[in-house]
């Protein structure tokens, strides 16, 4: 079968090469893609690819082969699934625990734009705890995290402020229910009962500083590949016996092929809008990739295998 791998290239970080065919193991599903969808993280993967290893997490496409355990979706199903690498081809096996079948209302395209960025902002916000009436700082809001993030926030009744230096982005978010948008963090007012960071570097001690006292941080990226440095005393000025927790998606006490139900049940009922910046052949991958990757997508970046 036909397959991206990683070159380490810059300039061209995928090509397309003939690969063997996936064998399932017996608790997965092969999975013929019609679509994938790419995230901004797997463009740095691609800067140092690991060797053997193919990217792509987030598909949509039909089960072609069931799993041979009897779990998961029997005959031919529309899924969308979260495999953790592989992707990126004309088939994959995918974990039956980490399929859901996509119901006619939801498109393949929707479908493929809603694994990675649905399932963080999902789960974060359940990280985060009850949201309504609380005030909430999202920072680095322009991607799909923040897209979703923003909506189920607001929808859930939180009052959230979202930075974003892109003004078409802080509009779209306005439109999904923001309270407010703020081009820097130094700019968010607060004080804020709970503030989700994607940045690192020096927004992570601003967004911080106008956290609440006894207020909770989630930390759950580092968008800006710069180690953040803290003050312990820092802490005396605003935001005393404050909570910093780490969070990692992947790290959760519910299942992948729930949540990911849960995700197309909102979209199915128009509650969720994942969006989709840019549809493309999936042979346009390595121009898609640094275009994300120089942020000339704005919205999720789907890819279709004619």
């Amino acid at each position: 079968m036909k397959a991206f791998v990683p070159t380490g290239d810059p300039a061209e970080p995928v090509v397309l090469a003939d690969v063997d065919e996936p064998t399932p193991r017996p608790d997965e599903a092969l999975v013929k893609v019609e679509a994938f969808s790419v995230n901004r993280g797997e463009t740095f993967k691609l800067e140092r690819p690991a060797l053997g290893e193919r990217p792509g997490k987030d598909i949509a496409g039909l089960v072609v082969q069931p799993a041979a355990d009897g779990s998961g979706p029997s005959g031919i199903t529309r899924v969308v699934g979260h495999p953790m690498a592989g992707g990126w081809a004309e088939y994959v096996a995918v974990p039956t625990g980490a399929l859901a079948e996509l119901p006619g209302e939801v498109s393949v395209l929707q479908g493929a734009a809603l694994p990675l960025a649905g399932l963080t902002a999902l789960r974060l916000l359940r990280a985060a705890g009850p949201v309504p009436g609380r005030r909430v700082l999202l920072t680095g809001a322009s991607g799909g995290v923040g897209h979703f993030v923003t909506e189920l926030a607001a929808a859930a009744g939180a009052q959230v402020t979202a930075v974003t230096r892109d003004a078409d982005r802080g509009a779209r978010l306005a439109e999904l229910g923001a309270a407010e948008i703020v081009h820097d963090v130094a700019d968010a007012r607060g004080p804020y009962d709970i503030v989700l960071e994607s940045t690192g570097g020096q927004a992570l001690p601003l967004a911080l500083a106008r956290l609440a006292r006894r207020g909770t941080l989630i930390w759950f990226g580092q968008a800006s590949r710069t180690p953040a440095t803290l003050d312990f005393f820092d802490f005396f000025a605003g935001p005393e016996s404050a909570v910093i927790r780490h969070f990692h998606y992947l790290d959760a006490d519910t299942r992948l092929d729930d949540d990911l139900a849960a995700l197309v049940r909102l979209t199915a009922e128009s509650r969720l809008h994942p969006e989709i910046g840019r549809v493309a052949d999936w042979t346009d991958t390595a121009t898609t990739l640094t275009d994300l990757r120089d942020r000339r997508i704005r919205g999720k970046a789907v890819l279709t295998l004619s």
